[in-house]
């Protein structure tokens, strides 16, 4: 049986705590599954994530109330006496997991393998949406979803649906308005240049539609640049091109 280890999560910006969100559900399918602990849970938390750089983390380190026997680990400049670990930023969550691993699983566990360093001072450079900005991504993958959820929410995009087929998405897409739509080509239940088609040819029209593949040549652009869409990623997923693709959308 997969053992439940509750995390309480003080401090950390919206764009860690989307990335931290990722990280955690990805550990569903663990032997340690993570999961974000809440007073209402009715049990003591087993692990306490701070970050030592926001104004919360302070205050919980200087409470009397804080619990000395709660092993912890910090992220930020500031490493308290007693933390399990710590960790400067830009965060290697694959690190920070590799650490709790440790504690809960046993040094040999393997970590979550996810890419993801957060840099809070200077998440995407270039990247700043206006306002609300709905993305939905179209993949039948949870792990390429779930990697392109952290990946918006650096960028500040942190309202993200999904659908796993062509047809939810299709009614999605005709039910409200989405800025962006990221679609998977390679699956057949995606059905992806149909889809896209359909997609280009709602009114309102979609913001940005952008293409994923493992086959990028320049037929697949050319198409995607016919089609009407904003670009294609290659897959595996490649953060720098994501990063590059998200400051045109």
């Amino acid at each position: 049986m997969p053992n439940s280890v509750f995390v309480k999560v003080v401090g950390f910006r919206d764009a860690e705590r989307h990335a931290l969100n990722t990280v955690f559900r990805l550990s569903q399918e663990r032997d340690s599954r993570y999961e974000l602990w809440a007073p209402a849970a009715g049990l003591s938390p087993h692990l306490l994530l701070i970050d030592t750089d926001s104004y919360e983390g302070g205050l919980e380190l200087e409470s009397p109330g804080f619990n000395r026997n709660l092993k912890f680990i910090c992220a930020g400049e500031k490493s308290p006496e007693g933390a399990w670990r710590s960790f400067r930023r830009p965060l290697n969550w694959s690190a920070v997991v590799h650490a709790m691993d440790q504690l809960f699983s046993g040094a040999g566990s393997a970590g979550i393998d996810i890419d993801i360093d957060i840099d809070s001072g200077e998440a995407v450079k270039g990247v700043s949406p206006l306002g609300r900005r709905r993305t939905l991504l179209v993949d039948v993958s949870r792990d390429r979803r779930m990697y392109l959820r952290a990946r918006l929410a650096l960028s500040g995009l942190l309202e993200v649906e999904e659908a796993t087929d062509a047809a939810t998405a299709l009614q999605m897409t005709q039910q409200r308005h989405f800025d962006l739509v990221i679609v998977n080509l390679d699956t057949p239940e995606i059905k992806g240049w149909q889809l896209v088609d359909q997609m280009v040819a709602l009114e309102p029209a979609i913001g940005s539609i952008v293409l994923c593949s493992r086959n990028t040549s320049w037929q697949t652009h050319e198409r995607a640049d016919q089609a009407g869409c904003r670009g294609v990623l290659e897959l595996p997923f490649d953060p720098t091109q994501i990063i590059e693709m998200l400051r045109k959308v």
